[in-house]
C-alpha cells in the first residue's frame, strides 16, 4: 500500500472514531444529569439512615458503656451487655411491652373495623358530624391529655382497681380510646372501596350484617387491618409518657419507661446496656414490618381512591 493510501485509511479510522467517542460522552452527560445524580442522593440517604443503626449496634458490643468510647466502630466485640440483660428486670419489661401492644393492636383492629363498618354501611343521624368529630380529634395527639388521663384513672381506681393507676389493663383502654379517632377514620376510607353490591347480595341470601361483616368484608379488607395493627402496635410499643404516668410499679413497666432509667441520670448512665436493650427490642418491630410488608402499600393508599 503507498504512502497517500495510508494516509487516507488512517484519517477515515480517525474520523470514524471521532463521533463514535463524541456519542458516548453525551450518552454519559445526559445519563449523569438524568439518572446518575438519583444514585448518589440514594446513597447519601441510605448513609444518613443507617450509620444511627451501626453506631447503636457498635455501642451494644461495647464493655465499656459509655458512647464516648463508642466512637471507634466495633473497635471492640463483646456480648458482656446483653448477658448483663438477665441481671435486670428487663425481660420483664419486655413482656409488658408485648403484651400491652399485642393487645392494643388486637383491640384497635376490632373497634375501628366495627365502627368503620357502620360508618361506611349504615346511613343514622349524625353521621357526617361524628365524621367531623373523629376527623378534628384525630389532629390532636393523646399527649395532651396526660393529666386529665392521670386524674380520670386516679378517681376510677377507687371504684376499680384494675382500671386504676399502675394497671396494664388500664393503659390498654387508654391507647385503644386515643387511636379509635385515627384508625376509624383510616378504616373509613378503605371500607368505601369495597362495593355495597356484595352487601345487598348477601342479604338477599339471608345473610345478617354479622355474617356480612365477619365473612364478606372481613377478609377484603385485610391490608388496612394489616396497617393498623402495625401502627398501633409501634405506639404503644414506643410510647413513654403516657406508660410513665399510668405504670408506677416497675415490676408493670414497659421497655420504653425501665430503660430510660439506665440513661436518665447523666452520671452514671449506662450506654452500653441501652443500647443492647434496643436493639433486642426492635425485632418484633421488625418481625412484624416484615410479616404485614405486602399489605401496607396497599393499606396506606387503597382508602385515598373513595371516600
Amino acid at each position: 500500500m503507498s504512502a497517500p493510501t495510508q494516509t487516507r485509511a488512517s484519517t477515515a479510522t480517525t474520523s470514524d472514531h471521532g463521533p463514535a467517542q463524541d456519542r458516548t460522552r453525551a450518552r454519559r452527560r445526559r445519563w449523569l444529569t438524568e439518572v446518575g445524580w438519583k444514585y448518589l442522593v440514594a446513597l447519601v440517604i441510605l448513609f444518613y439512615a443507617i450509620f444511627p443503626l451501626v453506631y447503636v449496634l457498635s455501642a451494644s458490643l461495647n464493655p465499656n458503656g459509655n458512647l464516648a468510647a463508642s466512637n471507634a466502630i466495633f473497635s471492640v466485640l463483646d456480648l458482656g451487655n446483653y448477658a448483663a440483660l438477665s441481671e435486670t428486670r428487663y425481660w420483664t419489661w419486655y413482656g409488658n411491652t408485648l403484651l400491652v401492644g399485642g393487645v392494643s393492636a388486637i383491640g384497635a383492629v376490632m373497634m375501628g373495623a366495627a365502627a368503620a363498618y357502620a360508618f361506611s354501611r349504615f346511613r343514622f343521624k349524625g353521621r357526617r358530624t361524628s365524621l367531623t368529630a373523629l376527623l378534628i380529634i384525630q389532629m390532636f395527639p393523646q399527649a395532651l391529655a396526660f393529666v386529665a388521663i392521670f386524674l380520670m384513672l386516679l378517681a376510677l381506681g377507687e371504684v376499680f382497681p384494675a382500671l386504676g393507676l399502675n394497671s396494664k389493663i388500664a393503659l390498654i383502654c387508654v391507647y385503644l380510646g386515643g387511636a379509635l379517632g385515627v384508625n376509624t377514620f383510616l378504616m373509613y376510607g378503605f371500607f368505601n372501596t369495597v362495593p355495597i353490591e356484595i352487601d345487598e347480595s348477601a342479604k338477599i341470601d339471608g345473610a345478617s350484617h354479622a355474617v356480612i361483616f365477619w365473612r364478606l368484608i372481613f377478609p377484603l379488607v385485610t391490608p388496612i387491618l394489616a396497617v393498623v395493627a402495625l401502627l398501633a402496635f409501634i405506639s404503644a410499643f414506643g410510647d413513654y409518657i403516657i406508660s410513665k404516668i399510668i405504670l408506677v410499679s416497675e415490676d408493670n413497666w414497659t421497655l420504653a419507661v425501665g430503660m430510660f432509667q439506665w440513661v436518665s441520670n447523666q452520671l452514671s448512665s449506662n450506654w452500653g446496656l441501652f443500647a443492647a436493650g434496643a436493639i433486642l427490642a426492635a425485632i418484633p418491630v421488625l418481625v412484624l414490618f416484615l410479616a404485614l410488608q405486602r399489605y401496607i402499600i396497599g393499606g396506606l393508599t387503597a382508602g385515598s381512591v373513595k371516600g
